[in-house]
């Protein structure tokens, strides 16, 4: 019998917020406990590594795109991402995106919090998703 492809395998989970920081180039400055236990990377393994360590390949470079522009602009990016595990699963994660700033006002950062996607909103979410990504090609 055939085992599955474990990034068709998805992973559930509930609870706390998943926290991350980074620098102003993605790269990964703070994990919280919750992000590692999720994505199945130690705290080492996530710090100084860009954001993209747990990019699923499902997801389009448009929407990406999309939110560096909203933050970038000083705004806070909301929206559905699939990501991937270590273990090769994949989760959903109903996600938001907001720039940091220093004592000056200056931008230092982004900081993503991070909450289980509903059912009803990643069916929606995936249909789009994949409709993106047809269009890249």
């Amino acid at each position: 019998m055939d085992r599955p492809n474990p990034i068709d395998e998805e992973y559930f989970f509930e609870g706390r917020a998943i926290v991350s920081e980074t620098d102003l180039n993605g790269i990964i400055t703070f994990a919280n406990r919750r992000f590692c236990e999720i994505s199945g990377y130690s705290v080492d393994e996530l710090v100084g590594k860009p954001h993209n360590i747990i990019r699923h390949p499902d997801m389009p470079k448009a929407a990406f795109a999309q939110l560096w522009k909203t933050i970038l602009s000083g705004t806070i990016w909301h929206g559905l991402v699939k990501n991937l595990r270590k273990d090769g699963k994949y989760y959903w994660v109903d996600t938001e995106v907001s720039p940091m700033y220093d004592d000056n006002g200056t931008l230092k950062g982004y900081m993503a919090a991070r909450k289980p996607a509903s059912r009803k909103n990643i069916e929606e979410t995936a249909l789009l998703y994949q409709e993106m990504i047809a269009k890249e090609s």
